[in-house]
């Protein structure tokens, strides 16, 4: 974790659920010690969630009945360890009910972590697998252990309680994962007008293109502004942190951001006001790809530039400089074996 990261409370249940069989929950009835040992499972836990590229945002359901996530949180969510004991014990309740309503096929740890990051008051919930690994011991012999999966999970959620208490939208943001956890968690957590970050993404990326194309940006000018909109929203995907629209207006185009945010907000793009950019999506601000029946390319856009690719118009034929040495061989090679 970050020397701003605090873990303000912890607390550990287990989800017990197997096959066709009713889930049941083991409660824990005090907080876990925020020791190395669980430093490090909720440092890897932020870790895996931050570099997960398919990302869910939204706000809570109305329907507190069906979804009771929200008024849980404003009943027991306060600073006392009694009231984060009690939040613990319902909300594991309620993903007990949505695991069998739902069908999941196995349990796990379930985890709520109050974390403070200077002035953000942070609720991560995450449902982590559980799986059995051999190990060696000093004498050589085997032995089977159980340990939790971080990197498997497909059910973390990360909640800004200091946003939502204030009325923001979007303050709840999860894996967009598949299969049965993922589902049954996006049912515990009931959240609505999601946006999904790869779609918002891309739709992004089209806005700066359509954008460069109308001010007929010439190559290099072009390029350059691509290159600083990649870096900066990579930036912000690697930290979790939401894009907001006028301040990328303000950090790409300085000298007139209102004219790269109209084309950004127009209505028909219906962009998300705020989201976390998908990194993968990002990828064709900087580079080309394209694929026929007998070949697939990829290379920079920056490439067109330096020669390093290049492309005949009256020939269409493209061009590749610099091969690397090892693609030479295997060219080499093959046309030796073909002749």
């Amino acid at each position: 974790m970050s020397t701003d990261q605090i873990i303000t409370q912890l607390l550990i249940h287990r989800l017990v659920k197997a096959g066709d069989a009713a889930a049941r929950i083991v409660q824990r009835d005090r907080l876990n010690s925020p020791d190395a040992a669980a430093i490090g499972l909720v440092t890897q836990l932020i870790s895996t969630f931050t570099q997960r590229s398919g990302k869910c945002h939204g706000t809570f359901e109305d329907d507190e009945e069906e979804f009771p996530v929200a008024r849980l949180l404003r009943e027991f969510s306060g600073d006392d360890e009694r009231g984060f004991i009690d939040l613990g014990a319902h909300l594991s309740d309620h993903l007990r009910n949505c695991a069998d309503l739902v069908g999941l096929d196995n349990g796990g740890a379930f985890l709520l972590a109050r974390v403070r990051e200077q002035a953000v008051d942070w609720l991560w919930i995450a449902l982590v697998p559980e799986t059995v690994t051999t190990a060696v011991d000093k004498d050589l012999n085997l032995h089977e252990h159980t340990h939790l999966d971080v990197h498997a999970t497909q059910a973390v959620a990360r909640i800004d309680l200091t946003g939502w208490r204030r009325g923001d939208e979007r303050c709840v943001a999860f894996l967009s994962g598949r299969g049965p956890a993922a589902q049954c968690f996006r049912r515990f957590l009931g959240c609505k007008d999601v946006v999904v970050a790869l779609q918002e993404t891309r739709k992004l990326v089209q806005a700066l293109t359509d954008f460069a194309d109308s001010e007929r940006l010439d190559p290099p000018v072009r390029d350059e502004m691509m290159e600083r909109a990649h870096r900066y929203l990579d930036d912000l995907g690697e930290a979790g942190a939401p894009v907001e629209l006028d301040a990328l207006a303000s950090e790409l185009w300085p000298s007139a951001p209102a004219r790269l945010g109209t084309t950004l907000q127009t209505p028909a793009r219906a962009l998300a006001p705020a989201f976390v950019p998908n990194r993968r999506a990002l990828k064709p601000l900087v580079r080309l790809s394209a694929s026929a029946d007998q070949w697939r390319v990829e290379f920079e856009r920056a490439g067109l530039r330096s020669g390093a690719v290049s492309y005949d118009v009256v020939s269409d034929t493209l061009v590749l400089s610099n091969l690397p040495p090892y693609l030479k061989q295997m060219l080499i090679d093959d046309g030796d074996a073909s002749s």
